[in-house]
């Protein structure tokens, strides 16, 4: 059994958390959905899937995300999208531990939907592997690839077509303000800037950071919301304080823990702040490289 796995049945699962170091929009496909640029930055950070196999079919949130209505909770949708998707009879109980806000931008549905995916195709065997779970994942939200596949990524198109970079290692400061941000609102924003000019690679990472180049949902934010203004003033004499994702969280990246420690402690009696590492790749990942070597 891999590190973690409980008895009765159960095993446990990481679901991290993301940041977007920066994002903008480009323009806007036929159909309406917005063509993005972004740089996926997963963290060591989030919640955690317990998943429990049934062999009657059945498919049980067993508990967890209870403010999340069934028909609407990702996780859900997830494992009965890959049960169709493949035949499987067999189904599943699930357990959400809840650490990452909704609303926020830091993609915790898309994440625990992800985990699901992953998780379920080793424990039901339907071996589809990460392309395939990506492409049923791409169905229930654009960021779900991303976990999918486990890699820090660059992201263009509506943030599905990923291409893997390596990230230095860093501590981020981060502020969850309390204000849960609806998307398809903040997209409809007439203020919203949708033709910003792309970018490349090279470009992008030549410049002075990543962190310079902005995130279109910003300044929107910040005339929209005083909590979420206040967040990354709080966070602007650390560094070049930042949006991620259309969510209200904020983050300020470190190169070392101790200034990150530093930097907590002189906002954290104010907002709702904690320290995340960034990961080099998805816990997820780890995850399932000890699962197979556990396996007979």
């Amino acid at each position: 059994m891999p590190s973690g796995a409980a008895d009765e049945g159960w095993s446990t699962w990481p679901a991290p958390a993301k940041l977007n170091l920066f994002l903008r929009i480009t323009g806007r496909r036929a159909d309406g959905y917005h063509l993005l640029q972004t740089v996926f930055q997963l963290l060591d950070w989030g919640d955690t899937i317990r998943l429990r196999p049934r062999e009657d079919g059945v498919i049980r949130r067993f508990a967890g995300n209870e403010s999340v209505p069934e028909d609407a909770d990702l996780t859900l949708r997830a494992a009965r999208r890959l049960q169709a998707e493949t035949g499987c009879t067999q189904g599943c109980d699930i357990v959400i531990e809840k650490r990452i806000p909704a609303g926020g931008g830091f993609g915790g549905g898309s994440s625990d939907a992800a985990t699901v995916l992953v998780a379920l195709d080793r424990l039901w065997k339907t071996r589809l592997g990460a392309v395939r779970l990506a492409e049923i994942g791409l169905r229930l939200g654009a960021d779900v690839p991303v976990f999918v596949h486990g890699n820090n990524a660059w992201g263009e198109g509506i943030g599905e077509r990923l291409t893997p970079v390596e990230l230095p290692a860093r501590w981020y400061l981060v502020i969850d303000p309390g204000v849960h941000v609806p998307t398809a609102e903040l997209f409809r924003a007439p203020e919203l800037t949708r033709d910003a000019p792309a970018t490349t690679i090279p470009d992008a990472f030549s410049g002075p950071s990543l962190a310079a180049l902005g995130n279109a949902f910003e300044p929107v934010l910040r005339r929209r919301e005083p909590r979420i203004a206040a967040a990354l003033d709080a966070l602007s004499p650390f560094g070049t304080a930042c949006l991620t994702g259309s969510g209200g969280g904020c983050f300020v990246g470190f190169d070392g823990h101790a200034e990150a420690r530093s930097a907590l402690i002189r906002t954290q009696d104010r907002w709702n702040a904690w320290i995340a590492p960034g990961a080099p790749r998805s816990p997820l990942l780890d995850q399932l490289d000890q699962w197979a070597g556990s396996e007979p």
